[in-house]
């Protein structure tokens, strides 16, 4: 009996030493800004033209992008990376915003690439808005011709920055509903949703989006489950679109890009003059 005692008291510890770890290492499960710091390639590499981009939010960090334009554009993607990796490591989308036609922006947050500082919830946000603000601001470039376009955790903040401007689409490739909800699901024995210092609610920024909605994701997607998508689909009130992709969470775009190019430009056509 004593030995099942000492036992349970051990499990006990057990658990909560593993609740402790998860609620003051939550920024390090989240953000991977580590994982390839370097940046390895520019546009340049690939035959375009773009202009390499310094901007300042406004608690005083520094963020480093590439402004890629094409000649007649009619769009602008905003684009928001996801946690891990940096702005060098996404070319394949340069390759299809051009094919569509549409300049891009990509920057990397505070902490990734060349960029200053450490990643936060809040930083992040103040980084889209940075973003925003060099394009409609600096660059002249209507709000209502800019796309917002978010990968993973850059769904979230994509989805945030649409709550508070007016872009024309917004676009959410493999994202998840909000963080809490992705814990539940790597940590179903902890109370995390309690534990959790992070939000990025997806979901629920998604009520206050007035402007039309592109989902995709993946039924193979092994980090973010398809019910994410999905839920996202449904949370949207106005004019949506969702595409279902073949692979995994990181390249089932890949696999799947004749039809995001097509799915992509139908739906924004159809969208261009109500956005107007």
């Amino acid at each position: 009996m004593r030995m099942l005692f000492n036992l349970a008291i051990m499990v006990a510890v057990a658990y909560v030493a593993l609740a402790i770890v998860i609620f003051f290492a939550q920024s390090r499960l989240i953000y991977y800004p580590k994982s390839g710091r370097r940046i390895i390639g520019t546009p340049g590499d690939l035959g375009f033209a773009y202009e390499a981009v310094e901007i300042s939010t406004a608690d005083g960090e520094t963020l480093r992008g590439w402004f890629v334009p094409v000649q007649a554009a009619t769009r602008t993607i905003l684009f928001f990376h996801g946690n891990a990796g940096n702005i060098s490591h996404r070319m394949e989308y340069l390759l299809m915003f051009y094919r569509l036609g549409y300049n891009m922006f990509i920057f990397d947050y505070r902490g990734y690439g060349e960029s200053s500082g450490s990643p936060s919830e809040s930083g992040t946000y103040l980084d889209a808005q940075a973003a925003w603000r060099y394009l409609t601001e600096k660059k002249g470039i209507p709000s209502a011709s800019i796309v917002l376009f978010g990968e993973s955790l850059g769904g979230a903040i994509a989805a945030w920055l649409a709550t508070r401007e007016k872009p024309a689409l917004l676009v959410l490739a493999s994202v998840f509903t909000s963080i809490p909800d992705m814990a539940a699901k790597m940590y179903p024995f902890l109370p995390v949703r309690l534990l959790s210092r992070f939000e990025y609610n997806t979901i629920g920024y998604l009520q206050a989006i007035t402007c039309p909605v592109f989902v995709a994701h993946s039924p193979q997607d092994e980090l973010v489950p398809f019910a994410h998508g999905r839920a996202l689909y449904q949370a949207v009130r106005g004019s949506k679109h969702f595409l279902e992709l073949q692979g995994s969470h990181n390249n089932g775009f890949i696999f799947m890009r004749e039809d995001w190019v097509e799915a992509l430009r139908k739906f924004i056509g159809m969208n261009l003059s109500a956005s107007l």
